[in-house]
């Protein structure tokens, strides 16, 4: 007598274990987002004129956070997604403790270094994403994660300086290193994505047949379709270059708006309280968590024209915030603004996802964190020079006429490819 045995199935993956990952991303970020606005409180503790450093520390995880997420990845795509994951909320905890009981401002530099080497939540979650999901479901979940971000970006120092009346920022790097710990405690419980390391195609084991792609309620990983003379092989509308140098755009040209908003804001409105600054900060961000999903199935097939029309916004936007000089007009240009952000980010991620198509997920999502690094470095840099030689409002114009420049660009480029097609 033969006996049959059937393939193990995999468990599928499904939307609890999306929300698992970006509600540990955004649990494990409070510490990343939120304390470093607090950087001019915290260094004068480790002795006088350490304040001074504030700019240059205020980079130093984004630095080395670029330079290792490309290692990061390829070791994510050799050696598993979930453990490298795993690795980047461990390594957060560590980092977190060593700044929150340094003692000296070498120490907590050190401990700087090590959140931007060791960490990379972000990118280990994408890659963590893209082992599992195609297609849109990969694309809905890079924007979910996204707006973990924008969600922890708003509410992060906000809780940071309610609790500076107990507790100084200094010591909240100590307190706050349980939530990376506790997001490392629940990812350990989620399945470990398997991916054939030939061509990257995902596989199904199992005679069950999977559900339908238009279930809202799981998402299996389904294997490739195969390319037929008729249809011939899907291809993503943007090259890996394109999407790297669209990343980095996209982030110099929203980042550099940052450092200096409040400086501007008090400029423009000297009366404006520390609260109204704030919300004007987080206006944007808003934006994006309450259409994000709305611009997603609006443009999910036609990114490129969408990342056209964002970058268009977002010059528009920082334009206004060069003229704006009342309440009015400042809510009017941040939401302009937090239009254009909305749209780069969701199709930056539809065409991630596109391109992430056949590839290992771990050093495309790698790489393009570096890119954005870089972006965000190359902000913050061009911000502090352009703010001490021609004020506050000076980042905002050139961010615009940063974005301006793409628009063309991406104009171009969509009407390539649609051509091509």
């Amino acid at each position: 007598m033969t006996v049959d045995v059937l393939p193990a199935q995999r468990p599928a993956f499904g939307r609890r274990h999306v929300h698992a990952v970006a509600g540990c991303y955004f649990v494990a970020s409070f510490a990343a987002l939120g304390l470093p606005p607090y950087l001019t409180q915290i260094l004068p503790e480790f002795g006088a004129g350490a304040a001074r450093w504030a700019g240059l520390l205020y980079v130093v995880p984004t630095v080395f956070g670029g330079l290792g997420a490309p290692l990061w990845g390829r070791l994510a795509d050799r050696f598993g997604r979930k453990r490298l994951l795993l690795r980047a909320q461990l390594g957060l905890t560590l980092a977190f403790l060593l700044a929150g009981w340094a003692d000296s401002l070498t120490t907590f530099t050190a401990a700087l270094v090590l959140q931007g080497i060791l960490g990379g939540t972000f990118a280990a979650s994408n890659g963590y994403l893209g082992a599992a999901l195609d297609g849109p479901s990969l694309s809905r979940a890079l924007t979910l994660m996204q707006g973990s971000a924008r969600a922890a970006l708003v509410a992060a120092p906000i809780v940071v300086g309610s609790l500076s009346d107990w507790i100084s920022p200094h010591r909240q790097y100590a307190l706050l290193a349980v939530l990376p710990l506790t997001a490392a405690l629940l990812l350990a419980a989620l399945p470990e994505p398997a991916r054939t390391e030939a061509d990257g195609a995902r596989t199904v084991t199992g005679t069950e047949p999977p559900p339908s792609p238009d279930d809202p309620e799981l998402t299996t990983l389904q294997p490739p379709v195969a390319a037929t003379p008729t249809t011939g092989a899907a291809r993503p509308p943007v090259s890996l270059r394109t999407l790297y140098t669209l990343e980095c755009a996209f982030v110099f040209s929203t980042v550099i708006s940052f450092p200096y908003l409040i400086a501007l804001v008090e400029d423009r409105i000297p009366q404006a309280s520390s609260t109204l600054s704030g919300l004007l900060f987080a206006l944007p961000h808003l934006c994006y968590l309450a259409g994000a999903l709305a611009v997603h199935r609006a443009f999910q097939h036609r990114p490129l024209a969408g990342i056209a029309l964002g970058f268009l916004l977002i010059a528009l936007g920082l334009a206004g915030h060069g003229v704006a000089d009342s309440l009015a007009t400042l809510v009017a240009v941040r939401l302009v603004l937090g239009a254009g952000m909305t749209l780069g980010l969701v199709c930056l991620s539809v065409l991630a996802a596109d391109c992430a198509e056949g590839r290992a997920p771990g050093g495309l999502f790698g790489s393009l964190e570096f890119f954005s690094k870089a972006g965000a470095v190359a902000a913050g840099v061009a911000a502090a020079a352009g703010s001490a030689r021609f004020g506050p409002a000076a980042p905002v114009w050139t961010g615009g006429a940063a974005a301006l420049l793409t628009v063309g660009a991406t104009a171009l480029l969509s009407l390539r490819t649609r051509w091509s097609r």
